[in-house]
């Protein structure tokens, strides 16, 4: 195949659908590459709006404005950022001719977890948590009777965690309910119960697919451990400190449900490892969060990986280079333009970056930023992230 230039007649181009910072990122490679990105969000000044040769702003749960942008511009490849976005548009494009990364009814299936269960579980057969699907307070409550005490809800459609809620007593049911319908998306009434396991420590296995020579290939790069003490992601590492056992397991889980979701681009297949449990959580169609730290314990980050195979271009092998993990800057409180303070002093600690997402407003808890580090081992790199984390104020 052949790059032209962008901006220019026969040019690349790429659409993102969703500007945070993983689009950000993934906008950085692409430019690396020669190739002409266009952000689109719905709001404006979103992360990769800033690195991008053209942005939108509009509601991408529109499916006439998805469809509209996209025939306009004619990507090579429309990327799918986050999870907000009308599928069926994507399904229509995808029909039309343009290719969707991975693929349209991967980004449904991703996005809706009872469809993903059940491709998990009931089609390539992984092993999950017990789960139940409901769809009233007493569906609910009957389910948990089934499953047991303590169980977790969590909406059809939504996302970093929103609408997760942990039920630990039947009194609490009717409320929960109303607490996880409240953060789905769209109109659904379905929440999916599951099991409530002791997590030990989580996976995120980065699986890709790529054209060959003799047609798509699936690989692993090195498995991301990391942990986080609600439900969203705080701090990740590699190497994983698991057995070979659990490694194993959780690359043949991952490589299955892949496979099964088909498209091109890298997929963040999430592992729960409880006791000599070895568990299928979720996968999001994209890079992953837990992911920013491949970008410097990898010869490839997960970003470029994702063009890669997003523009027909191959990633025969990814190797880890050194121990390193990535720790988030978190906002306290709303506020308009935020600065942040003491970036220097958390760089004068020897093997730490850092990226600011340049996000325009911010609300408790939202991701602002990521600390990445290196280190001998991933321990060490562990201590040096959490300290330059903790020293970046978000005012």
């Amino acid at each position: 195949m052949q790059i032209g230039t962008p901006l220019l007649d026969g040019g690349n181009k790429i659409l993102l659908l969703g500007s945070g910072e993983l689009g950000k990122e993934m906008a950085i490679e692409a430019q690396r590459l020669g190739v002409e990105v266009v952000a689109v969000d719905r709001y404006d000044m979103a992360p990769a709006m800033h690195v991008a040769h053209r942005k939108y702003v509009m509601d991408m749960l529109n499916k006439d404005a998805v469809k509209s942008i996209a025939k306009k511009e004619n990507p090579d490849a429309i990327i799918a950022e986050i999870e907000a976005i009308n599928t069926d548009a994507l399904v229509e494009l995808e029909d039309s001719g343009y290719r969707v990364i991975p693929n349209a009814a991967a980004v449904k299936t991703c996005m809706n977890r009872v469809a993903l269960r059940r491709l998990a579980a009931e089609k390539v057969k992984v092993p999950t948590t017990a789960y139940a699907f409901a769809e009233s307070a007493e569906e609910v409550r009957r389910a948990c009777q089934d499953i047991g005490y303590p169980c977790l809800i969590k909406p059809e459609m939504s996302s970093s965690g929103h609408g997760h809620v942990l039920i630990k007593k039947p009194e609490e049911v009717e409320e929960a309910f109303k607490e996880s319908i409240s953060h789905a998306r769209g109109k659904s009434k379905t929440v999916i119960v599951e099991e409530y396991v002791k997590v030990d420590t989580e996976l995120t296995i980065l699986t890709y697919r790529y054209l060959g020579d003799n047609g798509i290939v699936t690989n692993t790069m090195p498995a991301v451990e990391h942990q986080r003490p609600s439900y969203y992601y705080v701090e990740s590492w590699q190497p994983a400190n698991v057995s070979d056992d659990v490694l194993d397991r959780a690359k043949d889980y991952a490589l299955r449900v892949v496979d099964a979701l088909g498209g091109l681009g890298i997929f963040g297949v999430e592992i729960l490892v409880s006791g000599n449990r070895v568990l299928f959580s979720e996968v999001s169609p994209r890079p992953h969060d837990t992911g920013h730290v491949t970008l410097v314990s990898q010869d490839i980050n997960e970003f470029q990986v994702h063009i890669r195979s997003a523009l027909g271009l191959p990633t025969p092998e990814v190797k880890l280079l050194t121990p390193a993990a990535s720790h988030v800057i978190l906002a306290q409180k709303e506020t308009w333009a935020p600065k942040y303070l003491n970036v220097d002093k958390a760089m004068k600690i020897p093997g730490v970056q850092v990226r600011l997402f340049g996000k325009p407003y911010t609300y408790e808890k939202r991701r602002m930023g990521v600390v990445l580090a290196i280190g001998n081992t991933a321990e060490e790199a562990r201590q040096k992230a959490r300290e330059a984390s903790a020293l970046i104020l978000v005012t």
